[in-house]
This record gives structure tokens, sequence and C-alpha cells, in this order.
């Protein structure tokens, strides 16, 4: 198989070729595809499986009583899905993983997973990280949703992107649908917002990327009620 998504996958980084190839024959696991928005990982379901994703790009969804829905995250390859719900106490998925393109995975059971661990340090340095990681933009993307207004969820990510890259161009994550769909607004509406935020010079919306032009006046949207 091709090991070049895997080498450079959040798990594996900085282990190399040879000794990833023998790591991986040591183990069991298979590879599986899922077809455009099929459930890989159910809500509740009992975690016991952790993937990579080799081909393709998964959601992860969590639906409410009343009928509306979040949408938690957007993972593609490379990068590692349920290893946090595998690993914790309650060993229960928090919510559907949907598949909202073509998706190839390697599949491990838990132990497996434990095998490479124990075989090379520097995987459990990367799963360590990546939950960690995967745990910190949790509590982002509850900040976020905290944010009643369009503008301020806007303003928020954006403030947030800033900071972590230390530019003020900020590129879109896919697509402005895409983005929106992030931040569980509808796509016209973050469109509107954003062209009144250009229109007030805080701003320059010019997709895929956006430029941030004031940044104390983007601040101040989030105090706006």
């Amino acid at each position: 198989m091709d090991y070049s998504v895997l080498e450079k996958s959040a798990l594996f980084s900085g282990v190399p070729a040879a000794e990833l190839r023998a790591a991986l024959e040591e183990v069991p696991r298979h590879i599986q595809c899922y077809d455009k928005g099929e459930t890989i990982f159910h809500l509740m379901e009992e975690a016991a499986r952790i993937g990579i994703i080799l081909e393709g790009k998964v959601e992860a969804q969590k639906s409410f009583p009343n009928g509306s829905q979040v949408n938690v995250s957007v993972r593609g390859p490379g990068e590692l899905i349920g290893p946090a719900a595998v690993f914790s106490r309650n060993h229960k998925y928090p919510c559907d993983l949907v598949a909202i393109t073509p998706v190839t995975l390697m599949i491990f059971r838990k132990e497996a997973l434990l095998g490479l661990m124990q075989q090379n340090v520097r995987i459990l340095e990367n799963l360590t990280a990546d939950i960690a990681t995967a745990t910190y933009m949790l509590q982002q993307r509850l900040e976020l949703l905290s944010y009643s207004g369009i503008s301020q969820k806007a303003a928020f990510w954006l403030l947030m992107q800033a900071r972590q890259t230390g530019k003020q161009s900020i590129m879109i994550p896919g697509s402005v649908s895409k983005w929106a769909m992030v931040m569980n607004v509808s796509r016209p509406s973050l469109h509107r917002e954003l062209k009144k935020m250009e229109t007030a010079g805080i701003l320059r919306y010019a997709p895929p990327a956006i430029e941030i032009l004031d940044m104390d006046s983007l601040t101040q949207v989030l105090s706006r009620t």
C-alpha cells in the first residue's frame, strides 16, 4: 500500500518510513471504505475502533432532541478519528462521524494501537498531542458557539486564527459554505455580515482569504449586543 499519507499523519509524524512499515506489520488493522453520507461511528456506540483517514473527509455531527444539529469538526487525510472516545472511561462515541465525501480508513482496535505505542514512544507522544489538541479546539468551538450574533462568531473565529498563525490574512476553511457550517450559520447570512464588516473597513473579504485590516475594531465586534 501507499504509506505516504501515514508517514505525514498526526499519529506517525516523525517515525521513519522503514520503522513505520515494520511496526504496522506486527499489529492487526484493516482498510475500510465508506460512501458519502454513510455514518462511520454512531452517537453512543461502543467506542472500540480508531481510524486514520487515508482518503476523503469526515464530519463530526451532534444532533439534539429539538432537531437542531451542530457540525463539530471536519477531518481529512492523515487525521485520526475516535481516539479520545476509545481511551475515555465512558467508551462511547460522543457524536456521529459521517463521511462527507467517499472515505477510506485504516482501522485499528484499541489493543493494536496500544501495541504500537509500546513499540515506539514517538507514537505515544503523537497520540497524546492529538487528543490534547482536539480538546483545546473543542473548547474554542464551544466559545465560538456561545456567541449569538453571526458577526460575533465570524470575528471570534478570525481572531482565533490570527492568534494561532500570527498572520492577518486568514484562509477560509474549504469554502464559505463549509465555514458557515462549522459556525452553524447560513451561508447567505455569513456572507452578508462579512460584507458589512468590509464596508466598515474592518476586513477585506476576498475568498478564499480574508484580510484583517483593523484588529481593534474586529475585537470590538465581540462586545456587540
